[in-house]
């Protein structure tokens, strides 16, 4: 199993940036697709991006494309959010998720099996 750690959550205003880290450890992430997830108070964990083991296929939800970028590095057991443009909105608990070999690329909270422990992302003026 592999084992992941979020980093790079705080506090900045509407508008600003903000990059979040994910790293592995335990095996390599070559072989897995990975997600970021987010969850507000008082609603339901939802996909925010996710990326293929090769990093060739990403996807974004709605609200945050064009705004979020999501990349990986898999010799050094990686996958980053970068985000910027940050509205209220976007305030939640970011988890990274890993899923082994998926048969399809998705961003459902269920479809994944190890989870970091989150880390809190606050926009706010």
């Amino acid at each position: 199993q592999v084992q992941l750690v979020e980093s790079g959550g705080g506090f900045v205003p509407p508008v600003g940036s903000l990059t979040l880290s994910c790293i592995a450890s335990g095996v390599t992430l070559d072989h897995y697709a990975i997600g970021w997830f987010r969850q507000a108070p008082g609603k339901e964990r939802e996909g925010v991006s996710c990326i293929s083991d090769r990093g060739t296929s990403t996807y974004y939800l709605d609200s945050v494309e064009g705004r979020f970028t999501i990349s990986r590095d898999n010799a050094k057991n990686a996958v980053y959010l970068q985000m910027t443009s940050l509205k209220p909105e976007d305030t939640a608990v970011y988890y990274c998720a890993a899923v082994l070999r998926p048969r399809e690329l998705v961003l459902l909270p269920y479809e994944y099996d190890t989870w970091g422990q989150g880390t809190q992302v606050t926009v706010s003026s």
